[in-house]
């Protein structure tokens, strides 16, 4: 089974501006989720979704800032599961910004899935994909 989600797409944005989309809860949440983030190192923050409890996940993420390189790279955990305090899902997602031309080449590693977590998986692969374009949607309302 695979265990990593990588995606790749290019926006005709500059890195600056894409960055900006990644690390300001309230532009975050118009294509990820409503959030509480913020950009500094071990903030922990929580995304907020609708309870998917065929996937024994409750809505709610639970996630850390790991790592900060500005307009380059940033890394944090993803960790959700059905409200017990127990994580049925432990992963880390990585976005990494390079320059494209005029634009930006935005990277995606999403690490650590488990046997278990095979649905959650396929539907995070195709999730991502969707929220891709919503990403690419809101970039483009801004120019």
């Amino acid at each position: 089974m695979k265990t990593t989600i990588k995606k790749e797409w290019i926006y005709e944005q500059a890195p600056n501006e894409v960055w900006e989309y990644l690390t300001q809860a309230e532009l975050i949440a118009l294509w990820l989720m409503p959030n509480d983030f913020k950009l500094a190192l071990g903030h922990e923050f929580h995304f907020k979704t609708n309870p998917m409890p065929s996937l024994d996940l409750d809505g709610i993420m639970h996630c850390k800032v790991m790592e900060i390189e500005p307009f380059k790279k940033l890394v944090y955990s993803w960790k959700a599961g059905s409200g017990d305090g127990l994580f049925s899902l432990d992963t880390v997602v990585e976005w990494k910004l390079e320059p494209h031309g005029k634009g930006t080449l935005l990277s995606l590693q999403h690490t650590g899935f488990k046997e278990a977590n095979l649905a959650l998986f396929n539907g995070m692969t195709d999730g991502w994909e969707k929220i891709s374009l919503k990403l690419a949607d809101q970039l483009n309302l801004k120019h």
